[in-house]
Parts: C-alpha cells; structure tokens; sequence
C-alpha cells in the first residue's frame, strides 16, 4: 500500500475534547503519532502501517459493508458469518439448500461456493487531494454551488483513476466537514468464494436475543477466498480464475489472552457522529430512531407471518429479516441509551458551555457566535416537510421490496443518461450502471412476491394516511382509484413485465420515453414518483451543504475553545484503533468478566432456535477435546471477547490482533449498554466483542474437521 502526498493539516492533528486512552478511530496516517510502545505494543507503527514496504494493513479487506483480513498467501479470508450472510442466503435460494441453517465446508477448493453478490475490496494507495478538491471551489460564494462544484471535482477524480477498469475502485473521502479530501483506491476482486462458514447453530447462535449482547457466544465467522484472474486482474467468477496472492496474511496467535492484554484493531468502520449537535442527536431520536424502530418491526410482522411454517420463503427473506433486526436493535439501544443517560440535555449543557467561553471573546463571539442557531433553523427547515419526505423515502430502499427498485432504478438511469454530460449528478457513471445491470440476477434471490405486495400495500397506506398540506399528490391516481390500493396491486403485479430478469436488463437499452411507454404499472409509479424525488433530491443536496458548512465552523469553534487532537468522524475508511482486554460493569453490583466459554454456550443451550447448539459440540466437550484451542485459566476453550476499542458498523469481520500484530479474534458486535457510541464515547462502558481465534480455529479443527484450513494457515 502506498500514500502518497499526505497534507497533515491543523485538523488532522487535533482534538476537540480531551481523548481517553483508548478512543479513537484514527486515519492510517495518524498511527504514528499515537506513541505505542508506552502503551505495551511490542510492535512499532511503521509495523502496523507503512507507505514504503509491507506491513499489517495490507492483509486488511472491506468487503464493501463490513470488514475481512487474509490469513493465508492463498487468498483466505476471516470474516464474521453475518458479513457473509448475504451470500449465504442468496446460495440457499439458488441450490434450494439451507446452507444458514446446516452451514457449508468444502473439502477442496473446486467446491467452493460463489459468494453471490460478493466483492473484495484491496486497499492500494492513499492520497490527500484536499487542495486539488477546494481549490475548484475557492472563487464561489453560495455554498450550494460551492458544494456542488466540489462534488463535481470528487467524481472526475474518481472516474479519471478508475479509468475504463472494472476492477478498480476509487472513492474520495471527506473529513473534518470539508477540511480534508483523501482519495482512496482499492483493488476490487469480483471473484469471491465461500470456504467454509459454520451452521446457524454456532454462526448465528443466539440470534437477535444475544443480539449486541454480553455474555456473548456466538461463533460468528465465515472463511471466504478471493479469487483473480490468471493476468492478475480482479474478474468476475470464472473456474479459469486463481486464488489471489496478497501482499500480506496475518498470522494466528497460538499464545494465551489474557484480561489487561493490549489489542488493536485494522477495519472500515462506517459512520459516527461524535462532533455533532444537540440538534443533530435529537433530530436523529425523535425524527429517525424512534420512528424507524415502529416501521422496523411492521415490516418484520409481516415477513414472520409470510415464513411462518414455510422454509423456502424464510430462506427468501433471510437477509431482510437480518438486516431489519440487526438495525433495529441498534436504534432501540440508542434510544434507551439517550434517554437513560439525559443525552441530550448533556449535549445543550455543553453547548451552552461552548456559547459562555465565546462571548468571552469577542473576535470568536463575531466569528462564531451564531453559528449554533444557524444549525438550528436549518433542522426546524426539514422539519416542515417531514412527514412528506419520510413518506417519500419509504419508496426506497429494502423496505419497499424488489421490483419497485428494480423499476425505479431503470427510469432513474434513463433519465440521467438524457440529460447533458455537465447537469448529471456527480455520482452517476455508465460503470456504475454495468454494475447495476450485473446485480439484477441477484436481486430475484431475494425476491417473494407476497412480500413485495406487503410492502408496496404499506408505502402507499402511509401515503394515503397523510394530512392534505403534506401529500404525495402524485400517487392520488392509486389512492383514490375506483380499485383502491389493493386492488392496483393485485392489477399491477399481474400485468408488470418486472418478474423477468430479461425485460428489466433490456430496460436498461431504453429511453426515458420508450420506457414511458410501455405502459407497465410498476414503472408507472416509479415514472410518477421520479419528479417529486428529484425536487427531494435538490432540496437534500442544498440543506446538506449549507449544514456541512456550518458544522465546519462548528467544529473551528470547538477547536477554538479546547484545541487538542482531532481524529475525524468514521465514514467507511480504513482506521485504527487499540485498547486492552476488559470486562466492564454495565450496573450496580454488575461485573461482566472479559471472556465466556464452550462451557458456557453449553449451558445457554436448549435446542431450540437460536439457542440450538450442535449435539457434536457438547460431545466435543464432555471428551476435552479441545487440541490445543484450550485456554490455561480457564481450562476450556474462550468463545468470544471483551476489549476496549473503539469500533462502529463496519467493523464487523474486524482483525482484532495482540501487541505482536497476531490475529486473536474478530470483531463482531459492541455491547448494548453502548449503543450510543457513535455519538459519544465512554471508556467505562464501551465495549468490543470479538470471537476468540482459538474458539474459529477449534471450530475449525474439531467441529469441521477442516484440518487442511489449519495447515494452510500454517498451523
């Protein structure tokens, strides 16, 4: 990996508050200046990150979503098991058996499975283009040009790496608000292959139950392979193609862990929002957590009661179920944890703090003064249109299905194509759309037609239901059709040609106008629906510029008054972060110790989802047969960890490695009681929960008998 031109700037070298030991997710180029040998790394930085030669970060992988390592010169991949969920349920649809429930080992590498819809991702280079990004935008004074100008700049940057290769992906990343550009470019293998991944009885052992939960058991790896094509070019899947040769593997650490032990962990955590305001977290309570949850769980109502009783549908709607708990969990903890803890009356005390020490100063006081009211009007803006914005959202996404998207997607590229070059949006690219093209297959994997008309019956009952002043007016042709809602439905998934894989790949070939008419239903609505979500899209591109801009001065004001280091907020880029092996006490006469055991998902079993452990396991304990997986304190094999770095989603599949840079775990959940990290951190009660390496490689070993995993990776 190289890293070219780095600017550190005053804000990459700052910090608004005073930092915890342990918090932190810090930019690669950061690590240096963390002084790690005083806190018991027996390996240097240079070790950890390097522009120059080889070192740890180049064995990590983004899996475009969560985070992998190589741990062999053959390509293998360690990963969590719900990072490769996905692929897993789309498999399972496709060969019509359950590899979630029963799992999948292949015995050599001919077997593999194709990680359907899977891509690995290989950091390359890292390059700061911050005075190349600005310097577009420097002589322009509304900031939504301003912004639009800048975005226009990242995406010709963008598209001017990548060139014409499909296996190149470059992304310009913002940090600081726009104090920072950094341009980041991965090798992109499209040819992933599922290894080994265990059955839902260890992989997802506990389910939503255990779900950001401690004590924890859960087994939640996946071996994935990344393949490449014989001229070293990341192709798509082909039997002709080779197991690709990283730069670097991380070794297994076969040494004890032990409470106090220093880790440290390489990963792509996604997003925080650390330097936000009392207006950004009470928008995000009140406006999007609170409200979500309420959707999520309507929409999980309705797949329990499509798969109840019918294994081919709930194998359809594996990876919706997953990803609407998972989330919903999320929020409902960051919920409880804000109005546990009074968080936002915190964060206006705060603030109040920040105002005090500004009119102390004048010269702060004309520059910044106002800037937390600005914020605030901004919010009491989007206020006014809420339930007409949050009612349009709700035809995208998951939570609409697949064949709105499906439809919805083509016209939106239709449109994009016809208009000039200059006034596309900056995102847009005919790469992007071969890429959409490619994923159309994958996307019928989950498709159940029952559940499609649920969701579309849901978005356009919300529509119906809102007051006069905020309505969709252009869905009045359906809401107030002699057929009612119901009956368009049933009408249109009758008549619309979306169910073929074919007709919606030749829509791609059409205009705007052919696709108009064709008279299909479903495009129809996505037609009608394409002009208010293109004034939405407007409106969202100046609030977000005008807010990006005012929560800069922000945080110049923050810096103003506390300036120390600044590590910038997650957004998806790779990042460091280390801390030690801790339990922690989440109340009052409370201690949670750092590690569970085999013995203890044993006792939480009672065969019966998601607590059904495999009957082979509890054989494997009775007999002590651990191999060499056994912990000496504990006397048994560790399940899973406790440590204090300072992760968020993204992370998951996280190499969590010793003071030695050995792999000792993967990182897979943070614990609930801090579920509001991504706004604050707090060392007292922030948590990583990792599985043990000794608990994949016994599972590995003993469990799969998948010895010749073990020996290629050299154990």
């Amino acid at each position: 990996m190289k890293i070219k031109g780095i600017t550190i700037t005053l804000f990459s070298l700052a910090l608004v508050i005073v930092i915890k030991a342990e918090e932190g997710m810090w930019l690669l180029s950061q690590i240096k200046d963390l002084k790690l040998e005083q806190k018991g790394f027996q390996i240097s930085a240079d070790e950890i990150y390097n522009s120059d030669k080889t070192a740890i970060a180049d064995a990590i992988v983004w899996l475009g979503g969560c985070s992998a390592s190589f741990v062999s010169d053959d390509g293998l991949l360690l990963t969590n098991h719900h990072c490769a969920y996905g692929a897993l349920q789309r498999n399972s649809a496709k060969d019509s058996i359950d590899y979630i429930k029963n799992g999948f080992l292949a015995q050599e590498r001919s077997q593999e499975l194709p990680a359907i819809g899977q891509n690995a991702y290989v950091l390359e280079s890292v390059k700061d283009v911050t005075a190349e990004v600005i310097a577009i935008a420097k002589d322009l004074e509304d900031i939504a040009e301003k912004e639009k100008a800048i975005e226009q700049k990242i995406a010709q940057i963008e598209k001017a790496v990548e060139g014409d290769r499909e296996d190149l992906l470059c992304q310009v990343a913002t940090m600081y608000n726009g104090k920072q550009y950094i341009q980041y470019l991965f090798k992109k293998y499209q040819d992933v292959r599922i290894v080994f991944a265990p059955p839902e009885g260890i992989g997802k052992y506990g389910g939503e139950i255990d779900n950001w939960m401690w004590p924890r058991h859960t087994g939640d790896f996946t071996y994935l392979r990344v393949y490449q094509a014989s001229d070293g070019s990341g192709a798509k899947y082909s039997p002709d193609n080779i197991p690709v040769k990283p730069k670097n593997h991380l070794k297994i650490a076969q040494t004890d862990l032990k409470a106090g032990d220093m880790t440290f962990i390489l990963g792509f955590p996604g997003r925080t929002m650390r330097y936000r305001t009392s207006y950004s977290s009470n928008w995000n309570l009140n406006r999007n957590y609170i409200p979500s949850i309420k959707e999520f769980q309507e929409i999980l109502s309705v797949i329990e009661n499509l798969s109840r009783d019918n294994q081919d549908v709930a194998i359809k709607l594996a990876n919706f179920e997953a990803v609407f708990n998972n989330v919903m969990k999320n929020y409902q903890g960051n919920v409880d944890g804000m109005k546990k803890s009074n968080f936002i009356a915190k964060k206006r005390a705060f603030e109040q703090e920040l105002l005090n020490y500004l009119k102390s100063k004048p010269k702060l006081q004309k520059k910044y003064g106002d800037v937390l009211n600005q914020i605030g009007t901004q919010y009491a803006l989007i206020e006014k249109s809420y339930d007409y914005d949050w009612t349009l959202d709700t035809f995208q996404g998951y939570g609409i299905g697949v064949l709105y998207r499906l439809a919805s997607k083509a016209y939106d590229v239709a449109r994009e194509r016809a208009k000039p070059e200059a006034d596309r949006k900056p995102e847009f690219s005919e790469k992007k759309v071969r890429e959409s093209i490619g994923r159309i297959d994958d996307a019928y994997l989950g498709f159940y037609e029952p559940f499609d008309k649920a969701m579309l019956k849901r978005a356009l009952t919300k529509a119906a239901a809102l007051p006069e002043e905020q309505r969709i007016a252009e869905l009045d042709y359906i809401i107030k059709s002699d057929l009612g809602i119901e009956g368009w439905i049933e009408a249109a998934f009758q008549k619309t040609g979306l169910k073929d894989a074919a007709y919606v790949k030749a829509l791609y070939e059409k205009s705007a106008e052919e696709i108009e008419a064709l008279g299909d239903p479903l495009l129809d609505l996505a037609i009608r629906l394409y002009e208010p979500s293109e004034r939405k899209y407007e409106r969202d591109k100046v609030w977000n510029a005008k807010i990006k801009n005012l929560r800069g001065e922000y945080i110049d004001a923050l810096y103003a008054w506390k300036g120390k280091k600044l590590y910038p907020d997650a957004n998806g880029t790779m990042r460091f972060t280390y801390g030690a092996v801790r339990g922690y006490s989440p109340a009052d006469a409370i201690f949670y110790q750092p590690f569970t055991t085999l013995k203890g998902v044993l006792e939480k079993s009672t065969d019966i989802e998601p607590f059904d452990a495999p009957a082979k396991l509890a054989e494997l304990h009775q007999k002590k047969d651990f191999g060499k997986w056994v912990d000496p304190e504990l006397n048994d094999v560790p399940a899973c960890f406790l440590c204090l770095g300072d992760i968020t989603g993204g992370n998951s599949g996280s190499a969590v490695m010793n003071a030695r840079g050995e792999l000792i775990g993967l990182a897979f959940d943070g614990n609930y009681e801090a579920m509001t990290s991504d706004w604050l951190y707090d060392p007292e009660i922030q948590r990583t929960i990792a599985v043990d390496i000794r608990y994949v490689m016994f599972i590995t070993e003993k469990f799969a008998g998948a010895d010749y995993l073990l020996k290629e990776m050299g154990l």
